[in-house]
């Protein structure tokens, strides 16, 4: 089932997903070392990081409602993990908004208890997420070209991938 959404041959979607994962990822690196530096300025980044995360996540699961909502098709088991893909994913992007509002409000960015535990259980939460799209691609074939096979030309030359 093609994605709707490409950009030179490739569904955006898994192309855009490295973003808020990495930056998120990241925040909660800089976190670590806050806490083992006390150096405000991994605090800093680590604010910076998670609101980049979440803008750029936000722009990713746009990316991936519409694939939901346009390709999978309605009644089947591909269409249930992607809802609770999306789910899980929005869930993430709460916890890391929340740790950013705690973050906030103190004067210098470090993270407080709750802005750490909002983070770390975000990055948790992730992993499921991540392994729920894996299932939508590698075991259901969302998104996946019908005819895909080891010899199919590139996608930016425009022909079908198929082997006819």
């Amino acid at each position: 089932m093609r994605s709707r959404v490409r950009a030179a041959g490739h569904a955006v979607h898994p192309i855009l997903i490295v973003f808020p994962l990495g930056l998120l990822t990241t925040s909660a690196g800089f976190d670590v070392l806050y806490l083992i530096t006390d150096r405000v300025s991994f605090g800093f980044t680590a604010a910076h990081l998670i609101a980049a995360g979440v803008l750029t996540g936000l722009l990713t699961a746009a990316t991936g409602w519409l694939d939901w909502w346009l390709v999978t098709p309605r009644g089947t088991r591909a269409r249930r993990i992607g809802l609770l893909h999306g789910l899980v994913n929005a869930t993430v992007l709460v916890l890391f908004a929340v740790s950013w509002l705690l973050r906030l409000s103190q004067q210098d960015w470090t993270p407080t208890w709750p802005a750490l535990v909002a983070a770390w259980l975000g990055v948790l939460v992730a992993g499921a997420g991540g392994w729920l799209g894996g299932e939508l691609v590698e075991r259901l074939g969302i998104s996946v070209e019908e005819d895909a096979h080891p010899d199919a030309p590139s996608s930016l030359g425009g022909a079908a991938a198929s082997r006819r």
